[in-house]
């Protein structure tokens, strides 16, 4: 059936394959996937609960409904399942995807982020945290520099609004990866 067909029956289109076995997966099964994309427990209950979902963009509008209702303690747990920029988890190729700006820069580059990192977490008690897809490392290095002036409060929002830029980026993934891919 054509998607013209469809929107003029009001056929509800089938979810992506990585979708669908997302949807019908045991709970265990799924909450695992989900602390994959935000170790929140309080973001995937909250994800998990919404099941099934029909597109992408209902997965989405769930995750960020998800991820305004996070406290201060549950975006904490989120952030601590993220590595400093410039030192992606070992054997992760999520984190090594995501951090791929800081793999060609400068050593004099790394040992600035390294610096700027420690600094940011000694005020803030957390990892720096940005959507790092698509950034150089300077780019990167810029944005802890501009933000490592901010108060907790102010911080604690631009880090709400990065991990749910990256949750889309990871639960894109999740949705449109065919069976046997690697998500």
């Amino acid at each position: 059936m054509s998607s013209t067909t469809q929107r003029s029956t009001g056929v509800t289109p089938e979810p992506p394959s990585g979708l669908a076995r997302f949807n019908s997966a045991d709970d265990s099964t799924a909450r695992a996937v989900l602390h994959e994309v935000c170790a929140s427990r309080a973001w995937g209950s909250k994800v998990l609960d919404r099941r099934p979902y029909a597109t992408t963009d209902a997965l989405f509008a769930a995750s960020d409904a998800a991820m305004a209702e996070l406290t201060a303690e549950d975006l904490a747990e989120a952030m601590a399942g993220h590595p400093p920029i410039g030192r992606p988890k070992p054997g992760d190729p999520t984190s090594s995807r995501e951090q791929s700006g800081m793999a060609g820069a400068s050593d004099e580059l790394k040992t600035e982020m390294l610096e700027l990192n420690l600094a940011y977490q000694e005020k803030f008690g957390h990892v720096f945290l940005i959507c790092a897809s698509g950034r150089t490392g300077e780019q990167m290095r810029d944005a802890v520099r501009n933000r490592i002036d901010n108060t907790p409060e102010q911080e604690r929002e631009i880090v709400r609004v990065e991990l749910g830029k990256i949750n889309r980026i990871r639960l894109t993934r999740i949705a449109e990866h065919a069976e046997g891919d690697a998500a």
